[in-house]
């Protein structure tokens, strides 16, 4: 067997792989059948060839050179060298792309999500790269124009099943990708498959069951939990987008530092930060005031990391699973304390009330919506606008969709002035 130890007065960390897990003292100890085993439930790369010779006969194993990669590595891969990938860096957070070269997008967003949860999961022993895998996955659905083109979107599809972004994450893995010859999509693992889907109606969840029996979906209906590793990328997309959405808005000019003090997780951050620095009281240099602003927020996402390890570290030791299924079957394991989870939740109203509504974002928004929807139109009356691959689909709605969503927001506005004017 092998050891992992962990500081004086830590909680206990535990490594949910295959195998058994024990408690003793200071230390969590697997034992050795273990330790080829894959995280938190994370299958081979043998199994998922079996699967995939399944669906695709013609499919043959790379060979013993490609099977040396953990499943969820070799899935962080696919989707790094992904279409959809790529297109996240003109794709909408909160600013359009031609508004300011610094905002986030959704590709630096999901950077940032990658960074936060490999650092949380690196402290609670968790599958890193399963980890890494599904936080640079999450967005890649997202329409143009974040979730003003989102809801346009799901408005137009209204009578045709209506579209979530989550769900369009899985199809793009699923079906929309095309770079193997083998197999449409990027043939991802079950864990992260799963932990794209972070939310999915019932009426979804259960056509899905449907196709793919206790499957991806089949939470959503028993009422069971996603991996460990899914639910910790659940709370670092909140943690870096409340965040890093504060230092965009006081970029943007639409929020400023005065204001953030109604926030009391900012405020303490900033206070003490000023009690350590004293030189960044000066209001006479704009660089000491974007230094005030960075050394809060980072500040405010250490004390947010660390306290997610410490009161997800005290679940695990309260609900002691032995195994990733046991822990799929406890309560949601992966979690702030309350008082944190309060903040984070005053922070979140604030953001709403102060930027996500400011009548600047809110012009933009009604703009986005009215391009995606005459979009959604223009290529319903008239597909042989699309590219042949989706204007020969038999559903032609699900193909609008799936190529409106797939737009960047710079092309969408170049599609809806050279299609509507």
């Amino acid at each position: 067997m092998f050891r992992f130890t962990r500081p004086q007065n830590a909680h206990v960390v535990f490594k949910l792989r295959a195998g058994h897990v024990r408690q003793s003292g200071r230390n969590v100890f697997i034992d050795d059948d273990a330790r080829g085993g894959a995280a938190a439930g994370i299958g081979n790369r043998d199994a998922d060839d079996e699967r995939l010779a399944i669906r695709h006969p013609s499919f043959k194993p790379a060979g013993v050179v490609a099977r040396t990669l953990q499943p969820a590595a070799s899935d962080r891969d696919r989707i790094v060298h992904s279409t959809a990938f790529r297109r996240l860096v003109y794709k909408t957070q909160v600013f359009l792309n031609h508004e300011g070269d610094l905002f986030r997008t959704r590709l630096t967003h999901s950077l940032e999500v990658a960074q936060l949860g490999r650092s949380i999961a690196r402290a609670l022993g968790l599958n890193e790269d399963l980890v890494e895998a599904i936080a640079l996955a999450h967005d890649l659905g997202h329409t143009p124009f974040g979730h003003a083109g989102q809801d346009a979107l799901n408005a137009c599809m209204a009578e045709h099943g209506g579209f979530e972004h989550n769900l369009q994450s899985l199809r793009v893995v699923d079906e929309l990708e095309e770079r193997y010859p083998a197999f449409n999509g990027l043939n991802l693992s079950f864990e992260t498959r799963e932990g794209i889907l972070k939310h999915c109606s019932r009426r979804n969840a259960e056509w899905i069951e449907a196709a793919e029996p206790n499957g991806v979906a089949s939470r959503f209906l028993n009422g069971s939990q996603p991996s460990l590793e899914a639910q910790l990328c659940n709370l670092a997309d909140s943690i870096a987008y409340n965040a890093h959405d504060i230092d965009d808005g006081v970029r943007s000019g639409l929020l400023s530092l005065e204001q953030l003090q109604e926030v009391p997780l900012f405020a303490r951050h900033q206070q003490q930060t000023l009690a350590a620095f004293p030189h960044l009281m000066r209001d006479d240099e704009a660089l000491h005031g974007r230094r005030l602003l960075y050394e809060t927020i980072r500040r405010m996402l250490s004390e947010q990391v660390f306290d997610v390890i410490g009161a997800t570290q005290a679940a695990l030791v309260q609900h002691a699973p032995q195994s990733a299924d046991e822990a799929r079957r406890c309560p949601p394991l992966l979690q702030f304390s309350l008082e944190m989870e309060n903040a984070s939740k005053t922070l979140k109203t604030f953001l709403l009330r102060n930027l996500y509504r400011h009548p600047q974002v809110m012009q933009t928004t009604n703009w986005a919506r009215q391009v995606v929807r005459e979009l959604f139109e223009a290529y319903v009356s008239r597909p042989e606008e699309m590219p042949r691959a989706f204007a020969q689909r038999h559903n032609l709605p699900r193909a609008v969709a799936d190529y409106l969503s797939g737009m960047t927001d710079r092309f969408a506005a170049r599609e809806h002035a050279r299609l509507i004017g």
